[in-house]
């Protein structure tokens, strides 16, 4: 997930409105002062059934003192060295973990977890009084269930495992947890919490959903806001309130890289084969394979060769670019987030006639005869082509064969790594 877009914005927002009015409004606190201690809860944000338990939660305004990613490729399922490890117990989610009179208990899965907080704390109350007609019973129960899988396809493939950006042994990783503020109601907490899965962080989960007691303390650490989402960070001392400024920071300090934009991913995985065969046959006829003058022509592709060499020669890590492509602002986009040097070269607006210049068309030539490519972006490091966004940049940064090309173990923040990996 790169940081919220609009269509984000607006997806995260249908997710609630879906499941209106639940996990939004405290509805039943606990008022007993013996309320037991929540532990640990095993989740993966993006999963159904751990979101009913996260939406009791909310409306019991309960505190989870760690709520640990347990998607299939994390570290709760994949690293026996791991803190939280709990291995293939990660299959049968969410996972609670309660500490009350009768000592330390777990409880496994949707309908026992939700068991439990209802012996505990009562059940939920009714959207539809008892009094009502049968039928009108029957509708709401039809829409209610028929709303529970709504929120997951409208953040289709949305944090159910840890991102690539995440996956290396040497992902920096926060030595305590972080502390959130958010209820489960809320879109732009939801983004945030998509990130803290995604990115295999475990944090402590304040609810503050409507008319909580912690609203006030929210108050007090903002100086008068009492807006979800909140992010406390003690490793670093910092304290922020907006989404899409959360989603920054977890990526700058707690991932390798910032990832692209998904649907962009996903657009690629369709249009790219059927594109690729059209750019190798317009690529020369743009340059002007079709003039009179082959011999100028094939000397000009010499000539855009022997440029892009001295280009490679000169710079680790040199992209090719259309300066209106979004798989180009992408790519440049994930190596800003290296904080490495590196240098961008655009060959025109774009691959359509008209767009690209006569200097680009020719050097689009030359990089299909050099390496077989002639789609944008293509990134070299080091004097070698790994391709382009999705099918080069980053698997390469996933498996660290960028990082070897660069032949640097770390940048200065520590976030280039080398390999190793859950997969």
């Amino acid at each position: 997930m790169s940081v919220p877009n609009g269509f984000d914005t607006l997806t995260s927002g249908l997710a609630s409105i879906v499941r209106l009015p639940f996990g939004t409004i405290v509805s039943s606190p606990p008022t007993s002062k013996n309320v037991p201690s929540i532990l640990a809860l095993y989740d993966m944000e993006g999963n159904t059934d751990c979101r009913l338990v996260r939406e009791r939660i909310s409306e019991l305004d309960l505190d989870v003192e760690i709520i640990i990613p347990a998607g299939d490729n994390s570290r709760a399922a994949k690293d026996s060295s791991y803190k939280y490890y709990v291995g293939e117990a990660t299959t049968n989610i969410p996972r609670l973990v309660i500490d009350d009179e009768s000592g330390e208990r777990v409880y496994a899965g949707r309908d026992d977890v939700l068991g439990w907080l209802a012996d505990e704390f009562g059940p939920r109350q009714p959207i539809v009084e008892e009094n009502e007609e049968e039928l009108k019973k029957k509708v709401v129960e039809f829409l209610v269930l028929l709303g529970e899988p709504l929120p997951s396809f409208l953040r289709f493939r949305r944090a159910l495992d840890v991102a690539g950006c995440a996956r290396s042994l040497e992902t920096p990783r926060p030595s305590k947890p972080l502390i959130l503020y958010s209820y489960e109601g809320n879109q732009f907490c939801r983004l945030v919490r998509e990130v803290l899965s995604e990115l295999d962080i475990p944090y402590q989960l304040k609810s503050a959903g409507k008319g909580s007691s912690k609203r006030a303390e929210l108050a007090r650490l903002t100086g008068g806001s009492t807006k979800c989402p909140f992010l406390i960070d003690p490793n670093t001392n910092s304290e922020i309130s907006e989404s899409k400024d959360i989603i920054q920071y977890l990526y700058k300090n707690y991932a390798i890289f910032a990832p692209p934009n998904g649907i962009l991913g996903f657009i690629s995985n369709i249009i790219t084969p059927v594109l690729k065969p059209l750019f190798k046959v317009l690529a020369p006829l743009q340059a002007g394979s079709s003039s009179e003058n082959k011999a100028g022509y094939e000397t000009e592709i010499l000539v855009a060769e022997a440029e892009i060499k001295e280009e490679n020669e000169s710079n680790d890590v040199v992209i090719y670019t259309y300066s209106l492509s979004p798989f180009c602002s992408e790519a440049v986009a994930v190596l800003d987030s290296l904080d490495i040097d590196y240098k961008e070269i655009s060959l025109g607006l774009e691959w359509v006639p008209f767009l690209i210049s006569e200097e680009g068309a020719r050097k689009r030539v030359a990089l299909g005869v050099m390496t077989g490519q002639t789609s944008l972006p293509h990134v070299f490091v080091n004097g070698k082509s790994i391709g382009g966004l999705y099918e080069g940049l980053l698997p390469s940064l996933e498996d660290g064969t960028f990082q070897n090309l660069l032949k640097v173990k770390e940048n200065p923040k520590g976030k280039i790594a080398v390999e190793g990996s859950f997969e």
